[in-house]
């Protein structure tokens, strides 16, 4: 069992090299690593999937959805229009932290509206890489019971 699920979505293996200007320098092996050094100072084991397809975020929900005590969810452009994966965050009844790189409310439109927050325990955006360094602190408090 994971104590912590981290689920990155659509286009987030690009990270450092696209848009830098809104999603900063570091590359998704970085932000990983660190996810993993941070976990691991906090005395949790964490799994980490990045997938370019919904059905897939909604399969390793489901399948750890017994083994996790807390996701985090970084669901991509996902975020702005999938019920699907909003339904299976719902569903599987596991502490979810969503989580974004940029501050979605300062950006267009179209991405200032989550269609997955109202299901998640909370939302996190706008700290770049640290929006998850944040997120698996919060897990912990979770976990812990605080």
């Amino acid at each position: 069992m994971s104590d912590l699920l981290v689920i990155h979505g659509v286009n987030l293996s690009l990270l450092g090299e696209r848009e830098r200007e809104i999603y900063g320098r570091s590359t998704l092996k970085e932000i990983d690593r660190k996810i993993r050094e941070i976990s691991e100072k906090l005395g949790m084991s964490v799994e980490i999937f990045q997938t370019n397809h919904e059905g897939a975020i909604i399969d390793r929900m489901i399948e750890c959805s017994n083994k996790a005590k807390v996701i985090i969810l970084n669901p991509g452009a996902f975020t702005h229009y999938s019920y699907a994966i909003r339904d299976c965050v719902s569903g599987v009844g596991v502490p979810t932290i969503e989580v974004h790189l940029s501050n979605i409310y300062s950006r267009e439109p179209f991405r200032q509206s989550s269609v997955v927050a109202p299901v998640c325990l909370g939302q996190i955006s706008g700290f770049g890489a640290d929006s998850y360094i944040l997120a698996v602190k919060m897990a912990k408090k979770i976990i812990d019971g605080r």
